[in-house]
Formats: C-alpha cells, structure tokens, sequence
C-alpha cells in the first residue's frame, strides 16, 4: 500500500510548495522509491486552459492531453515520473464530476453536501495516483485559512484518520521573515499559520520554513516549541539561485530521512551524484549565449516556464550559461528596434494565442531567416515562421492564419479540420502526445537520432497542405509530419545554419539532466554563431532589455 505526503502553504502564496514537493520526489527517488505527484487546485476552473498566462503562468500538458498547472512541470522536471490528467486535479472538476453523478440518480434522492461526497470525491482521486508507487506527494493549492481550500484539507484530514500516523505525513510550507528594521528573522507568521492549521484538525509533521538565511538553532527550538514539532523537523528552506540546488540543501538538513522515519520506511542510500554533477556544470559554465525570446506574455515569465527551463537545460548539455532577453513582440515594430536582434546569438519565438504581437514575431522572423542567425520557432513560432516565408520568399503578400484574418486570400495557416464548428474554448484543442516521423538528414534528425519521435501538443491550427508546394519549391522544409501525413510538424529552412519550427511543444519533455534534443542543438549552434562573430571581430553588443 502507498504511503502518502501532504504538501500546504501558509501565509502568502508563492512560498514554493511546487517545489518543495518536486524536491521531495526527487530525494526519495534518489532512495529507490517510486513516487508519484499530485496537485489539487481550489479554483473552480475545471483545469488552468483558459486560464490567462498573465494570471496563472503556463499550461503545462501531459501525455494523455490534460492541461494542468505549471507546478506538474517542476514534478516532471525533478523526478521520473510521467503524469496524466489524473495528476491535477481542480474543484471545478470535482463539482463537475459530483453534479454529473447526481443527475444520473447515483446518490439514490440523497441530499448532496461537502461532507462526505466532496471530500469523499478527493480521496478518491488522490488514491487513483497511487498504483504501483510506494509514496504519494500531493500538494494542496492555495494558502491555508482560504475557503476555496477548506474541502482538500479536510479530505486530508480524514485520510490521517482512517490510514494512521505511519501512513500519512504532513508537509507544512512556511514564511519566516528578515525585518530589516528590526534586523532579525520573525517567527509570528510561521506560528499563525500553523495555529490555522490545526485549527481545521492538521497537526503538521515538518516545517519547510521559506527565509533567505539559514534559522539559527535557538530559532529552530522557539518555532519547535510554539508549533509542537520535533526540533529536527523544523527545515531552512532558504532562497537559492536555482530551484534545482533545492533537493542537496534539504538533504543536508536531514528532510528526507525524517521522512522516512515518520512513514516509517526503509531505503537504500541516498544517492544525488548525477544531480550534484549537474549543479556543478550550472555553477561553472565555459562560455554563455544569448537568446532573445520574442513572445507576447514576457511580462509574466512564469508564462514560459517550461522554456525558460529547457533553454538552460540545453546550455547544461554544452557547459555554458544561457542568458535569456524577453523582448515583447510588439516592441519590434517600432522604428530600428529590429536592429537590435542582432546582439543575440539566437532568437526564438514561442507559442501563444490571438492576433496581438503576431506582425513582432513576424519581424523577428524575418530578421533570423535573413541574416542567419540561428532560429527556433514553437507552435505559434512554427505558425508564424510559415507566414513570414509566404510573404516574403513566395511572394504572397497577403498570407496569414485564419486565426488573425479570416478573410486573408492565402490561408497558409487555417483551423484544425475537426473543430470547424467547434465554438467552445476548454478541451477542445489538439492536446497531448502525437507520433511524427522525421526526414533522414533534417536538422531535427540529426537532433533526435532516431527516424519517429513523441512530442506534446497545444494548439488550434494547422499548417495548409494546399500551400506545400510552393512553399517547398522556394526553400522551405517539411521535415516532420505524423504517419499518415495528415499534419505536418516540423518546418526547416534551406540554406541556414539551424532554422527550425515545430508544432508541437519540446519544452514539456526537457530535464536538466536529460535536455531535449531540439534544445541541445539549438543550444549548440547559437554557441557556433558566437563563435563565428567573434572570430569576424563582430563581438555581441549588450543586449536589448526590456524597459
């Protein structure tokens, strides 16, 4: 039977449980468990789709085609685990699921309330993640003390209730300020927070408590006493540089092996040397690059986080820092501001809806196909990427997506076929893991090394097979496409060092110690470019920042 981790917050939002968890996955893996992860999110969306980036940050998709929050990126990130739809879950969902059983009669005319069949419901569906793995991590989204929050933490509640003390461990995530003023750490928050939580019947296992110095041990022994936890139990989840420098900090102050004691679990030793090796080369970079990513949420960069993370994880895979600009796409359309494009080594556009920033995108396209500078475009980058060359290769001036002007007379880009007629916005998109076979020879080829790849998927529109042939005739490749040729998935430009789209998103598959092919080559020929600039004497001049 699966033993189970509860992960809550308290004070502010933003404290980091995402990554608490991940870390914890990850350190119990480095102990030979199998883990799996759970998010339960308070709102009533039935998951993050329609979501806006600028309020919630990306949507992150799995395999089976669920739209789920970001935080299930960091999951996958820090272990290996590959998560489904049943990894996140919403009280949207669950009111749905609750409603629909209700009016098929399945409560037989009983009156339907939080307890028992709300939180009936998110027992149940924590315990459906919990097949075939010793530990379940389930984070509760949220900040104790809200009511959106209220039905999950009594669910975990009752799971302390009916499976034991030695089956379920609770993971209180906490704020333990610096006051300047004052010039001292203050326990207070910690100690309210946990009076809420005990409050609703959690008496929590071990305090994470977020700061940005180590807690000293007198204060370790005060927030010890006050919170009626064991001393050792009391954790410095001090700020760090990177997340991914969080697993060793929590090792050396003993989380997981008090974990463990408290689910009383035996494990074989720890073992982070891969991980610590890969800390080193982040530490220690030969060299760096510079990457502008023209987008249209750069103002939220928690919107990209999958990309931000893959592009570091490329510049792993060479030893070299990767320095990225976030330059928003409509900036460029301003008089020479395209001019600075080139400062960077490369440039990539990533995914992303509606018609607001496209003709930016469009321009930096342009800038990288013409001046050869290496260029990556995702989803809408691909999208876009066909469109530029339409108009200014093939002489189409007017081409466009259906999405941005559907009366364009050269629909280069058009709806997906099976959702004409489809007005609903949820689910209804081309979502999850799709095969594509890739052209011999390709630089996606050369990437992968292998001849049929997976990749994950996001969007509403699809290149037009009817402009195929005069797009290939003036240069550009089709080197991708599912089996049946229906989509096509991979664009490439001749006659250019590295220029690539992909309809698909690589971003969701890459982790730092296993960075994405498409990331790594792309990674090495910006590396290539710099080189050839500096070797010309055109040495990179500071780069272009957002105001």
């Amino acid at each position: 039977m699966a033993k189970y981790i509860f992960v809550t917050g308290g004070v502010v939002s933003s404290l980091g449980k995402g990554i608490a968890a991940s870390s914890i996955g990850c350190l119990l893996e480095s102990r030979g468990l199998r883990v799996s992860l759970q998010k339960l999110d308070p709102y009533l969306n039935v998951d993050p789709g329609t979501l806006s980036p600028f309020q919630h940050g990306e949507v992150f998709v799995t395999d089976d085609g669920a739209e789920t929050d970001l935080d299930l990126g960091h999951y996958e990130r820090f272990t290996h685990v590959q998560l489904t739809q049943a990894n996140n879950l919403t009280s949207g969902r669950i009111y749905e699921q609750i409603i629909t059983k209700e009016r098929r009669g399945d409560y037989l005319g009983k009156t339907v309330q939080v307890i028992p069949h709300v939180t009936n419901e998110i027992k149940a569906a924590i315990r459906r993640v919990s097949a075939g793995v010793d530990v379940v991590i389930v984070e509760i989204g949220g900040t104790v003390g809200d009511i959106e929050s209220l039905p999950f933490l009594e669910a975990i509640r009752q799971m302390r209730h009916e499976l034991g003390r030695e089956n379920t461990f609770f993971v209180h995530v906490t704020l333990v300020p610096w006051i300047a003023a004052a010039q001292e750490l203050k326990t207070k928050p910690t100690q309210h927070s946990v009076k809420e939580l005990r409050a609703i019947g959690i008496q929590p296992d071990l305090l994470l408590c977020r700061t940005d110095r180590f807690l000293s041990d007198e204060m370790k022994e005060k927030i010890a006493l006050f919170c009626d936890v064991d001393v050792d139990k009391v954790i410095s989840a001090r700020d760090v540089s990177s997340v991914y420098e969080l697993p060793p900090l929590l090792a050396e102050q003993g989380l997981d092996d008090a974990i463990l004691r408290g689910l009383h679990i035996e494990a074989g030793p720890r073992n982070l040397d891969r991980w610590n090796a890969m800390l080193e080369r982040m530490r220690n970079p030969v060299g760096e690059v510079s990457i502008a990513l023209v987008g249209k949420y750069t103002e939220y960069e928690d919107s990209y986080k999958s990309l931000k993370e893959a592009l570091l994880h490329g510049g792993l895979a060479h030893n070299v820092r990767v320095r990225i600009e976030w330059i928003e796409s409509d900036r460029l359309l301003a008089p020479g501001a395209i001019e600075h494009l080139g400062n960077f080594d490369g440039i990539l556009v990533p995914g992303g809806f509606g018609k607001r920033g496209v003709e930016g995108m469009i321009q930096a396209i342009r800038f990288a196909r013409e001046k050869k500078v290496p260029y990556f475009g995702i989803c809408l980058g691909m999208q876009a990427m066909v469109i530029e060359y339409a108009r200014n290769v093939c002489g189409l001036e007017q081409a466009d997506s259906t999405e941005f002007n559907p009366a364009t007379p050269h629909r280069v880009i058009y709806k997906l076929r099976e959702l004409k007629g489809v007005d609903m916005l949820g689910g209804t998109m081309r979502l999850g893991a799709y095969p594509c076979n890739l052209a011999e020879g390709s630089i996606a080829h050369n990437a992968y090394g292998v001849r049929q790849i997976s990749e994950r998927h996001r969007h509403r529109y699809e290149f037009n097979r009817e402009y195929e042939q005069v797009l290939t005739q003036h240069g550009l490749r089709i080197t991708g496409e599912t089996p049946d040729r229906v989509y096509v998935e991979i664009c490439e430009y001749s006659n250019h060092p590295w220029g690539l789209g992909c309809q698909f998103h690589p971003e969701f598959k890459s982790k730092p110690l296993e960075p994405h092919p498409l990331f790594r080559s792309f990674i090495q020929a910006a590396l290539e470019f710099r080189r050839q600039k500096q070797v010309t004497g055109r040495e990179p001049a500071a780069a272009l920042r957002q105001q």
